[in-house]
């Protein structure tokens, strides 16, 4: 009855509580990527302008409406010049007065997308003096050679279908407007063979990826209409990688039909090293492989007990309130070390959070034998025990993740896009997407601007003929890359 109850409040909770796991005032701070989907608040996403500033490049310290900082420098300026008219120039004396300065503030403007058609006009020659046969300059290499869809346009449609969440369906609405016919069919079939362009590109990264000291796997739900053998609603899945050797971040998506622990064998069958993951056992068949030691993510076991305090008696302070607290001093260690290297934070850890683990051991061996094992309690205390060795194995090292939440985060963005498009229509086209989200999910954690990266990658690609030219275009290897100014730009 105890259990049949907590399940009650909990599934409350869901549906009409906040998508938190606020306890006490902790706030935000382990939500999953669903969780973030749903609760996610539009009125925090964007910044205030920031002040004029003077001639002299001084800030204008009037009073204002709270505090905001200065627009990107990466971005285009574009001055607009505002004079005195020639009729107000002239003193109260009678004097012509001369410019001596200027007041600069700064507006964010955004130029509307558009569309054009690029003419490849190929000069032909010939000798006037012979019958030999004329020459035809050439057409630079393209991504899609059978489609009249330029490296630019590719790179939009895949930045707004899988950055910014739009559906193919309100794309092609988007070229209706500019008198252009791009059925959903056809944007579709751009998306897989840019996919495919894209492929050799994913290939190193994935090389870079199994190069890292430790790797974060997770996985999320997919619905594919099309795929033999399943039914349109049932579940299929996408599962995340996310590592890399310092300095270069990698993210891997890879779609698969099932959940089972055989694919993540197969997707990291060359990988030995550390992987952090939840407590889903279907991880336990990877975990047999010599040379992989399992991490298990700190995030999700107070998730647990944030769960068992829910279902506690109102302004009650209980059990769950003491584990949470417990498991915030290991991310106060955490937090305190964030920038510091890491032997300062193996030291932090060893002599902080070892403790901190020896103290929380101790209160979950008296704790346990007195709770109902079913309940939510007895259920996160029985998850803190069978897990204990590998939750506490980030202390054994200083570069060691203590959570989950780099791939929750690098999930994310597939979480909200599905939201939009809630599906693939295909196998191939969920396949495409995972290819697409990794390259552009890299590029972002790389800190490049993923438009602009992508336009270059695409206008480059076709062209490459080495495994260098195309190392050349990873994101850890391209500078510079800010978003356009795409009034003037034009392909090279």
């Amino acid at each position: 009855m105890q259990h049949m109850m907590e399940q009650f409040i909990l599934a409350r909770h869901r549906m009409f509580g906040a998508s938190s796991e606020q306890a006490s005032s902790q706030g935000r701070l382990f939500d999953e990527a669903e969780d973030l989907a749903a609760g996610s608040d539009a009125s925090q996403d964007v910044a205030p302008l920031p002040p004029a500033t003077k001639g002299d490049g001084k800030a204008d310290n009037k009073p204002g409406r709270g505090k905001r900082g200065p627009l990107p420098s990466g971005l285009a300026r574009v001055d607009v010049v505002h004079y005195v008219p020639a009729a107000e120039r002239t003193c109260p004396c009678g004097t012509l007065m001369v410019a001596i300065g200027e007041d600069v503030s700064e507006q964010l403007d955004l130029v509307p997308m558009q569309v054009r058609v690029l003419r490849h006009i190929r000069k032909r020659y010939g000798c006037p003096g012979s019958a030999h046969a004329p020459i035809t300059a050439p057409l630079p290499p393209q991504p899609l050679p059978k489609s009249n869809a330029s490296a630019d346009l590719l790179a939009m449609l895949l930045v707004v279908k899988f950055i910014d969440g739009l559906p193919l369906a309100r794309f092609e609405s988007v070229l209706a407007r500019h008198g252009v016919t791009g059925p959903r069919q056809t944007l579709a079939r751009w998306v897989i063979c840019a996919a495919g362009v894209l492929q050799p590109l994913l290939n190193l990264m994935r090389d870079a990826l199994l190069e890292g000291a430790f790797l974060h796997v997770d996985e999320t739900v997919v619905q594919v209409l099309k795929e033999a053998g399943k039914a349109p609603t049932s579940n299929s899945y996408m599962w995340v990688q996310t590592g890399g050797p310092p300095g270069r971040p990698v993210v891997v998506f890879d779609y698969d039909a099932s959940r089972g622990g055989q694919v993540p064998v197969r997707l990291l069958h060359d990988y030995r090293g550390y992987v952090m993951t939840d407590g889903y056992s279907g991880y336990s068949e990877l975990m047999r492989t010599d040379g992989i030691d399992q991490l298990i993510c700190w995030a999700h076991v107070r998730r647990r007990f944030v769960e068992a305090v829910k279902v506690q008696p109102k302004g009650r302070r209980g059990l769950a309130d003491e584990a949470v607290a417990l498991i915030g001093k290991l991310y106060g260690v955490e937090r305190n070390h964030k920038d510091t290297g890491d032997d300062a934070r193996l030291l932090a850890r060893q002599t902080l959070s070892v403790p901190a683990l020896a103290a929380l051991r101790i209160w979950l061996d008296k704790t346990l034998p007195g709770v109902t094992p079913k309940s939510a309690l007895g259920t996160a205390l029985s998850y803190l025990r069978d897990d204990w060795p590998r939750l506490t194995r980030y202390t054994e090292r200083g570069d060691l993740p203590i959570d989950n939440n780099r791939a929750e985060n690098a999930i994310r963005p597939f979480v909200i896009g599905r939201k939009a498009w809630l599906f693939s229509d295909t196998v191939a086209g969920a396949n495409a997407s995972a290819v697409i989200y990794s390259v552009l999910e890299t590029a972002k954690a790389n800190g490049v601007e993923p438009y602009t990266w992508l336009r270059r990658v695409l206008r480059d690609l076709p062209a490459a003929k080495t495994v260098d030219d195309v190392e050349a275009l990873l994101p850890w290897n391209v500078k510079d890359m800010h978003a356009p100014d795409l009034t003037s730009d034009m392909p090279g």
